[in-house]
């Protein structure tokens, strides 16, 4: 995980970036050929779009962080933990662009990286809290400490600002010492979860950023501090790639990518799907956790929310194949796509990839139906426990759906001339 603090770029105005639109309508990309050189630019609309929701809605989540610090009422503190949950529905539909694109891989662990040892950032329950064996920095608690050393090397944190916190992640040399991103946020409303494999996620008080002596846990003015740095930063961070993918600039990723190697641009959405699909989400994300029955492997395990992150992680990989994707504000984004050049090709490989991204979401669906269900809801980190048969049947049933649609990913992509896809399968047989 390379480590960036990137200021905030020049004022970027979302109504005007949604005016100049990205997206092809069904009707002009009928009109027109389809062709690899369309289809990615497309592709570069779609990603623009999609981090243009995900900075909408990281805005709204720092206002939210903004009026919980202003006055910590129950209410304010729901409306905060809302916002972040609608925060990752975007969000995690971009990771499908984390993989083959280094701009995004570079930057992406400064927003997304997970497991963190979540004693670096606060307070823990000591006898409930499960920690990378060796990381010095798994009980710092920066936020009751105006300095912390770790690994022999001391800092001052004094003052909580957003270039701070981006320099500590990975300090000490840990992976697991996390200190900004949407999971550090997570962990400062919820809270450490101490339900285990049982129903429940964490639950922070809101007096934890109460002022005065209604402060429970102590550094309640430093807690909000944190929050208010740490949020700060992941709308700077969203900033800067939303203007990556921006077009009309000839310095930008976009530009980059839409002007290079067509072929080596059309492997790279190959090879995000597939390595999403099969390394990361079906392993990292979903096998780790399953035969290691390990909830702490889990990936919004504050808020349990994890249903939802491997959902729209699922939504992403299909949004890419089909050239479409839903914004938070209801509207579709759609052009010429993957689906269409294949079907040109193979229309039976196309109609079986498709009937397989559909099935895909199917079983990420049934995952996310179990969890919010109003009656015996199992949330993710009780589906992998010990001896839950039903549940270990609904992730690997997730799992093998994502395994299966790789395999035509990779044959879709010889089809394309693409001879050696190779997505990452993050060391997990399969």
């Amino acid at each position: 995980m390379t480590v960036l603090f990137r200021p905030a770029p020049l004022a970027i105005t979302i109504a005007a970036t949604l005016s100049t639109g990205c997206a092809l309508t069904n009707s002009a990309a009928e009109s027109e050929s389809v062709t690899k050189a369309s289809v990615v630019s497309h592709y570069a609309d779609v990603a623009h779009a999609n981090y243009q929701d995900a900075l909408i809605t990281a805005k709204a989540l720092d206002k939210a962080t903004d009026q919980l610090i202003a006055n910590p009422t129950e209410a304010n503190l729901q409306a905060a933990k809302e916002a972040w949950l609608a925060a990752r529905v975007p969000y995690q539909q971009t990771e499908v662009f984390r993989f083959g694109n280094t701009v995004v891989d570079d930057w992406e662990g400064q927003l997304n990286a997970w497991p963190l040892d979540e004693g670096l950032i606060d307070y823990v329950k000591a006898d409930d809290y499960q920690y990378e064996l060796g990381n010095a920095g798994a009980t710092a608690n920066i936020i009751a400490n105006t300095s912390v050393n770790v690994g022999g090397e001391t800092l001052d944190t004094t003052v909580l600002t957003p270039e701070l916190l981006a320099n500590l992640n990975e300090i000490g040399g840990s992976e697991a010492n996390v200190a900004t991103g949407y999971h550090a946020v997570e962990f400062l409303l919820w809270g450490q979860d101490q339900h285990g494999f049982e129903q429940g996620a964490g639950e922070r008080p809101v007096t934890d950023y109460a002022t005065g002596s209604d402060c429970t846990n102590g550094n309640c003015e430093r807690r909000a501090e944190y929050l208010d740095a740490v949020t700060d930063l992941l709308v700077s961070d969203l900033e800067w790639m939303v203007a990556q993918w921006a077009p009309g600039s000839e310095n930008n990723y976009r530009s980059e990518l839409t002007n290079g190697d067509v072929d080596e641009a059309v492997q790279k959405m190959l090879f995000g799907m597939g390595s999403l699909s099969l390394g990361e989400l079906a392993g990292e994300r979903m096998k780790v956790a399953l035969e290691a029955n390990s909830y702490e492997d889990e990936h919004d395990c504050f808020s349990d929310n994890t249903h939802n992150s491997h959902y729209y992680n699922g939504q992403g990989i299909q949004n890419v194949y089909a050239g479409t994707y839903r914004r938070v504000d209801g509207s579709l984004v759609s052009g010429p796509s993957l689906s269409d050049l294949v079907e040109a090709n193979n229309p039976e490989l196309d109609a079986r990839l498709n009937a397989q991204l559909d099935a895909s979401m199917k079983a990420l669906g049934q995952l996310k139906a179990h969890a919010e269900s109003s009656d015996n809801p199992m949330a993710f980190d009780t589906m992998i426990a010990p001896g839950n048969t039903e549940g270990a049947q609904i992730v690997n049933n997730a799992i093998m759906a994502l395994v299966e649609q790789t395999g035509s990913i990779e044959q879709a992509a010889r089809q394309l001339g693409i001879e050696a896809l190779s997505p990452d399968d993050a060391g997990h047989a399969f």
